[in-house]
Order: C-alpha cells, then sequence, then structure tokens
C-alpha cells in the first residue's frame, strides 16, 4: 500500500521504516528539515536500537522515504498515519493537540480523493471526533480512524513488528477493512489478536493501559517506604506477589520511578480530560500515583544527601545515567537528571555519565558537568547514584569503582545491583525499600 507518516520523531520514524519492511511504499513527512534530511541519509535522529538497520534496507529497497509537504503526502498515500507528539500543555496537566491539530489541518484540504486518515498519537477521549470533523468541514472525502500506539523505547522495532496486540477506532467496515490490509503481514503469522473498536474507546485504550502501568510502579514504590520502615526487602517482596498470576511480575520494581515523555504527561492529561467529561473523582487517584513517583526523586536525593553528612556543599557527586531508561537517549522528563540538578542546586559538584544520552542531557541541562566516560565520571567522588540502569552500570567492579572513588558510598536508585557483592567489597549502599544493614 501506499501510506504516509505524518511526523517523525520516536513514534513516526519508527512506525514509517517498520511500514516500508512489512512492504509499504512509505513517505515520511515532516516540518523539521534537519530531521527530514537525517533520516534520508539513514541516521535516526535519536537512539532507538535496531531503526538504523531497518532505515538503511527500506530506504535502499526504494520503499521508504522522506519529505516536508502535506501537499505530496495527500497526493502520495491511500493511508495517512498521524506520529506527531502531544506533550504536556504549559501551565495545565491537560494535553498539548496543537501538533495533531495542525497536522490533520494542513492535510485536509489537500485530501482530494478517498483516504484513511489514521491517529497513533496519544490524545484524550474525544479528538479523534474533533478531527473527523475537521475532514468533513474541508470537504475532504478522506475517512479518520485510530490505531494506538504501544511502543516501548529501546524496544520499538521489535514491538512495532511484533505487537502484543493491534487495536483500531474505526466508523465503517471499510476503515478496518483497509487496516487489516496494512497490517496483514503481521496478522498472517496468527499469533496477534486484533481488537476493533470506536473512536472514543480506541483512545482510551491507550491513555489507561499507561495509567496502569503508572499505577502498579508507583504502587511497587509506595510499598518500597513501607520496607525500608519495617527492614525488609521490597526486591523479594515483589518477587514473591509478581508469582501471583492476578499481578505478574512486570513493572513491580521498585527504584527512581518512571519518566520519559509518556507517562508522566498522560497520566496527567487523563486526570485533566475526566474532570472536563464531569468525572473528576474517577481519577483521582492518579494524582497520588504522580505524587508517589514524583517523591522517589526527593527520596533519592535525600538518600545521597544523608551519606555525604547532611549536605552537599563541597562534595563530589558521580551521577551514572542521564536517560529515563537504558536503550534510550531521551531524557524528557528524567528522574535522573532531575535528581543530578536538585543536588547541583544544593551545592555538590555533579558529573554526570551516560552512555548515549550526553548530546541530549546536555542540551537539556547545560550546567551541569558531564564525563566522557565511568573513570572521569567517578573519580574521587564522595558519593555515586546509579539512577539509569545500564548493563555498563550494572555489570560494574565494585573492587575496581573502588579504586577510583574517594569514599565508597553509593545509591542505587534502580534497585539492580547486587548488594552482597558492593558491601562485601566496603561499600555503603543505601536504596529505596531495601534496609540499610544495621
Amino acid at each position: 500500500m501506499r501510506i504516509t507518516v505524518i511526523g517523525t520523531g520516536y513514534l513516526g520514524a519508527v512506525h514509517a521504516a517498520c511500514m516500508a519492511d512489512l512492504g509499504h511504499e512509505v513517505l515520511g513527512v515532516d516540518v523539521d528539515r534537519t530531521k527530514i534530511d537525517a533520516l534520508s541519509a539513514g541516521r535516526p535522529p535519536f537512539h532507538e536500537p535496531g531503526l538504523d538497520q531497518v532505515l538503511a534496507r527500506t530506504i535502499e529497497s526504494g520503499r521508504l522515504r522522506f519529505g516536508t509537504s502535506l501537499q505530496e503526502a495527500a497526493e502520495f498515500g491511500d493511508v495517512h498515519f498521524v506520529c506527531v507528539g502531544t506533550p504536556q500543555k504549559a501551565g495545565s496537566n491537560a494535553a498539548d493537540l496543537r501538533h495533531v491539530e495542525a497536522a490533520v489541518g494542513g492535510l485536509a484540504p489537500h485530501l482530494k480523493r478517498p483516504a484513511l486518515v489514521v491517529g497513533k498519537s496519544t490524545v484524550p477521549v474525544g479528538t479523534a471526533a474533533g478531527l473527523a470533523a475537521v475532514l468533513r468541514d474541508a470537504g475532504s472525502p478522506a475517512e479518520l480512524a485510530w490505531n494506538p500506539e504501544f511502543l516501548r523505547e529501546g524496544f520499538a522495532v521489535n514491538d512495532t513488528l511484533h505487537p502484543d496486540r493491534l487495536v483500531v477506532g474505526v466508523t465503517s467496515t471499510g476503515a478496518e477493512e483497509i487496516l487489516r490490509e496494512v497490517y496483514a503481514p503481521i496478522l498472517d503469522s496468527g499469533d496477534t489478536p486484533w481488537i476493533s473498536t470506536d473512536l472514543a474507546t480506541a483512545e482510551l485504550v491507550k491513555v489507561s493501559a499507561n495509567a496502569f502501568l503508572a499505577t502498579k510502579i508507583s504502587f511497587i514504590n509506595a510499598i518500597a517506604d513501607v520496607c525500608d520502615a519495617a527492614g525488609a526487602d521490597v526486591t523479594t517482596l515483589a518477587t514473591a506477589i509478581g508469582h501471583d498470576a492476578r499481578i505478574g511480575s512486570r513493572f513491580l520494581s521498585a527504584g527512581l520511578g518512571f519518566g520519559g515523555g509518556c507517562l508522566p504527561k498522560d497520566i496527567r492529561a487523563f486526570m485533566a480530560r475526566a474532570g472536563e467529561l464531569g468525572v473528576p473523582d474517577a481519577l483521582a487517584f492518579l494524582r497520588e500515583v504522580d505524587e508517589i513517583n514524583m517523591g522517589r526523586r526527593r527520596r533519592t536525593v535525600e538518600l545521597a544527601r544523608g551519606l555525604v553528612g547532611g549536605s552537599f556543599l563541597g562534595r563530589s557527586v558521580a551521577v551514572l545515567g542521564a536517560a529515563f531508561k537504558p536503550d534510550s537517549d531521551d531524557v524528557r522528563d528524567s528522574p535522573a537528571l532531575n535528581v543530578a540538578a536538585t543536588i547541583q542546586l544544593q551545592g555538590g559538584q555533579v558529573r554526570v555519565h551516560d552512555p548515549v544520552a550526553m548530546d541530549n542531557a546536555r542540551a537539556q541541562f547545560p550546567t551541569l558537568d558531564y564525563a566522557p566516560d565511568i573513570r572521569k565520571a567517578c573519580e574521587h567522588a564522595d558519593v555515586v547514584l546509579h539512577l539509569t540502569e545500564w548493563r555498563d552500570y550494572v555489570e560494574l567492579d565494585p573492587a575496581w569503582l573502588g579504586s577510583l572513588v574517594g569514599a565508597r558510598r553509593m545509591v542505587d536508585g534502580r534497585n539492580v545491583l547486587p548488594l552482597p557483592a558492593w558491601r562485601a567489597a566496603g561499600w555503603d549502599v543505601r536504596s529505596l525499600g531495601r534496609s540499610a544493614p544495621a
């Protein structure tokens, strides 16, 4: 099929490349010429494992190209995926829909023949109905559908080509048939559930999934505080309850909490939309979920400050990790950088290292110091903070690192370091929910 992808950020670039990998002819469109030039040359403008290989082979095949013209997109495509961002609106919890509205509004006047416009962006319920009205008001024969994405950064290529479900919100059998054709190579495997529903339900599926995951993370982080108070181990507790099939072990890892460009802003937008719909109490619990999550950052700073005697003034602090999660260079709402910046404001001399996110971190927090490698970050440090669970950090030799630092003090903000080995090497290790030795 002839497919366009409007917006080539984390979602759009992956979707465009993967649709071409499935055999479709794809045109990716974005207003950012620099991004388009990089993608056209086969260079992803962000770190996503495996994306560079998919880009290279689909561009070479001639099935994938990029441009900046919505008119060209309208003339080229039979199916138009809208993959632009929906950040949090300034001064509000609500989602900023300007980019989505601009994409559909800019495309609509050029759609002169039947086509399907498919939203993939995460939006408040009711957005799709409004965008369908935009198409109608422009006199376009195009139809609107919604197909939420469920990508995990670091696994986005696999999640696109081998999704655990495909959800489509449609208003006609014709629209569903088109989307079945788009995803036919995936559906032919017989392993992917297909869920067809109305527009509103499709919109709600994504935000509800994110709200549930955020709640699960904040639940185990709240339990971590109880474990600290009682002298218990939250990692063992999480393993035990995770064996219950009704609960499951995924997203039951206590620690620094969630960040990134999705979960924090999505649960806030969900709360805001519930208020607009007249049911604010239905999602009032998400306010506590958000507060527990933000409190993890404050608690991590407190642990580090306690380890260095109650004040960061004149103290050297090494921060391992800048991205909000491993296998990504995304630093949007990064807990690690938030902690690093807070410690710097309290007088600490902070040095940050991350395997791939240094440039993005430097652009967002230019006043922090950045070390080119782990050695430089940790030399003579009074305390080390492990804040993003990159394999490079998890597999560190505690004896080797101990030979570099000024004092063997560690805050494991992700609860993944093997405490017996680190403590045997003379480290004073503190974490969230695993009691310190007496």
